[in-house]
């Protein structure tokens, strides 16, 4: 006979796996805050709950900077994106998921689940550094 749904959940709740969490926080915040709140929800990442001893990892972590949103959210135009890469469980992820609802200043988050961990930085961060050396380089040219 198989495993029940509430024992497979559990099962699954107790394996490591890989997530990218992107969330983002209120423009007014400072870059300093932008960065407690990340250690904040790293920190139950790593660790899990009081009654768990995960033993997670931060693979990655991005700050994206203040970028404008594609629509309004809670009357603001722009956030602070963060993403951040950790092998974790799925209890610890729900329960940082559950940290970030409440947080007045996460506007909105999403995590998926990753085949394996990148090696390399997010599509976005190269797109910044790709703009940042040709700015330079028109700048050389004047």
């Amino acid at each position: 006979m198989g495993l029940g749904l509430l024992e497979a959940v559990n099962q699954e709740e107790t394996l490591m796996a890989i997530y990218e969490t992107v969330f983002l926080a209120r423009s007014e915040l400072s870059t300093k805050q932008v960065e407690e709140l990340t250690a904040k929800i790293s920190k139950i990442l790593e660790t899990g709950t009081e009654g768990q001893n995960t033993e997670g990892k931060i693979l990655k972590t991005e700050n994206w900077g203040v970028r404008t949103l594609a629509y309004k959210i809670n009357k603001s135009k722009k956030a602070h994106y963060v993403l951040i890469e950790s092998e974790t469980t799925g209890a610890a992820l729900i329960e940082a998921e559950r940290v970030m609802r409440l947080d007045e200043d996460v506007m909105r988050y999403m995590s998926i689940k990753l085949e394996e961990a990148t090696t390399e930085p997010s599509a976005i961060m190269k797109k910044d550094e790709e703009r940042s050396e040709r700015t330079d380089r028109k700048r050389e040219a004047a």
